[in-house]
């Protein structure tokens, strides 16, 4: 069987607010290069044929131009504008994307996803339609209940990051349906067509970077990778 062509839409369209930063997060500069610019080379790194899509609020299109020529950065991507919501961004994204292939949707501010996982998300989604990737709580849980709550047991829960990995025809139909306040991620609207959902184990340093202390772990692991 034919290797199918890989993609990642990697959905870039968060704002400073919780970074309290008047920078976009993902622009926010991490050893010496914005977050973004990280998060594109996991992906090279992992597979240098990967056709990249990279989805940014229509006004921070320029903007990234311009880092992109400031940094000399040179990784060959597209750029697409993002929507209004994760979802419409998602869908915009999926435009570039062509024929039958593998897709991984990626948090633009993930930026130390492992090449190890990428591969193992690619190979499963291969194999069963789709891969999400996960870790387990290492804090204990409770659910709220009423005015109270209640323990659950942490070993019946997973952590969703990403990449989340899918065929491109399933994820192509899944985006066709209307968007519901419960997609929460592409797993949760790749479900509601009736696919079931395939774990793969992910990484504790793929952090997704949204508060200031974010910062602080990332400028560590990213001394580490140096």
């Amino acid at each position: 069987m034919a290797t199918l062509p890989e993609y990642a839409i990697i959905v870039a369209g968060g704002s400073g607010t919780r970074m309290q930063h008047d920078t976009p997060k993902q622009f926010i500069e991490v050893a010496g290069k914005p977050v973004l610019m990280h998060t594109i080379e996991r992906f090279y790194k992992y597979n240098p044929q990967i056709r990249l899509v990279v989805v940014l609020p229509q006004e921070q299109l320029n903007a990234w131009r311009s880092l992109c020529q400031e940094h000399s950065f040179k990784l060959f991507h597209m750029t697409v504008p993002g929507g209004a919501t994760r979802f419409a961004s998602v869908k915009n994204g999926l435009d570039s994307v062509y024929g039958e292939a593998l897709v991984a949707v990626h948090d633009g501010v993930r930026p130390f996803v492992e090449t190890a996982t990428i591969k193992a998300a690619f190979e499963v989604a291969a194999t069963y339609g789709n891969a999400v990737v996960t870790v387990s709580p290492k804090d204990s849980i409770r659910e709220l209940k009423g005015e109270g709550s209640t323990a659950v047991p942490r070993d019946k829960y997973k952590l969703v990051q990403t990449p989340q990995c899918f065929q491109a025809g399933i994820l192509r139909k899944a985006y066709e349906q209307p968007e519901q306040e419960y997609f929460t991620d592409d797993a949760s609207v790749v479900e509601s067509i009736g696919e079931s959902i395939t774990l793969v184990e992910g990484s504790y340093r793929n952090i997704k970077i949204t508060t200031p202390e974010d910062l602080i772990l990332a400028e560590a692991f990213a001394r580490e990778l140096g």
